[in-house]
């Protein structure tokens, strides 16, 4: 059961209580070319991102907040750290949302001035909290960023907010060790209802980030912990929104376009089944359809095994058979199966198994 927590507003889009899990990214481009930011921007907004980060760490970036601010499809969030000035002029520049680590920003009455000018503009926050910028004290406390020192210096800043009358934030917990951010964040849901926002930071690149990332939001998702998720990696971030749904999606809480299930390799596979579900995965790229597709890579069980999926092939030597929902329903042959597949997807009138 997903934690109850309170809802919150980042421009258009509401994070925590009834909404679903929302899925961020943030832009690589470099904040102030305009024109490469908003392009980068619109492509995320393509793949499902539906709150995007933008750095503003330089005057230029700041003073190409408006364009990015007005031409975006998606709620805008500035992400701040050192300049406090950088706060205030994104949110007179329009953002939806800032971002900061107070552990960054330093001196609290200047933490409070930040937290007031949001109220006054309807502007959300993130509470940062992260393994390199914890507060000097809690360093101390405990020796190193242990998930005790992340928990307490997030519920440290939460209790500020909110005894400055403030309630429109989230808190982000994040480190680059996986079980540490798992306990830190598992704390802080047992004592508040405030909304979560989860990734592992620093996950890395390729195969390795991915499944660094997986593990600790998949773990935390499955005990009900997170509002927003943003999968960090070192890579494009389009590769960060799918990645995020790819999660979502394994643990039955969002869907988005085409499911496809495929069967491990195995010595009864009579096709190049790696190639088959590469074509498919190609040619359905970009399809909102809500379906499950299942390819498999022999006729034993395979029907069965995939009974779920709304439409499949079932593949034997020089041919498969075309199933839907579960029942077969015509045998092709190896070179028609593919193009045959995808026709019962685009003509698929069925409303999908959530």
């Amino acid at each position: 059961m997903k934690r109850k927590t309170r809802q919150i507003s980042v421009g258009w889009v509401k994070v925590g209580g009834d909404a679903p899990i929302v899925v961020q990214s943030m832009t690589s481009t470099k904040t102030h070319q305009v024109e490469e930011t908003l392009s980068q921007i619109n492509r995320l907004a393509k793949v499902g991102c539906e709150i995007i980060r933008v750095a503003v760490p330089h005057r230029e970036d700041l003073e190409a907040l408006p364009d990015i601010v007005k031409n975006s499809p998606i709620p805008v969030i500035a992400d701040i750290h050192f300049a406090p000035s950088y706060a205030f002029g994104s949110m007179e520049a329009g953002v939806h949302g800032i971002r900061i680590n107070p552990g960054n920003i330093g001196k609290e009455e200047i933490v409070r001035d930040i937290v007031q000018e949001a109220k006054r503009k309807g502007v959300a926050i993130r509470i940062g909290v992260n393994s390199g910028s914890l507060e000097k004290d809690l360093l101390e406390k405990y020796g190193y960023p242990k998930a005790e020192a992340l928990f307490e210096s997030a519920m440290r800043w939460s209790e500020k907010f909110e005894k400055w009358g403030f309630y429109n934030f989230k808190v982000s917990i994040k480190g680059s060790d996986v079980l540490e951010n798992i306990r830190a964040n598992e704390l802080f849901a047992q004592h508040t209802d405030i909304p979560l926002h989860i990734g592992i930071t620093e996950a890395g690149m390729g195969l390795k980030g991915i499944v660094k990332s997986s593990v600790g939001i998949g773990i935390l998702l499955y005990k009900g912990i997170g509002d927003t998720i943003r999968v960090s990696l070192t890579d494009d971030p389009e590769v960060e929104v799918e990645t995020a749904y790819a999660i979502l999606q394994s643990l039955g809480l969002r869907r988005r376009g085409i499911e496809i299930i495929s069967c491990p390799t195995c010595g009864r596979i009579e096709v190049d089944l790696p190639k088959v579900v590469k074509e498919v995965e190609e040619k359905l790229k970009g399809l909102e359809k809500p379906l499950k597709v299942a390819i498999m890579g022999c006729v034993v069980n395979a029907i069965g095994e995939a009974r779920e999926a709304d439409l499949g092939l079932a593949c034997g030597r020089g041919f498969a058979w075309l199933f839907k929902e579960g029942k077969p329903i015509k045998r092709v042959s190896e070179e028609e199966m593919v193009q045959a597949l995808l026709e019962e997807v685009l003509n698929y009138d069925g409303k999908g198994k959530v």
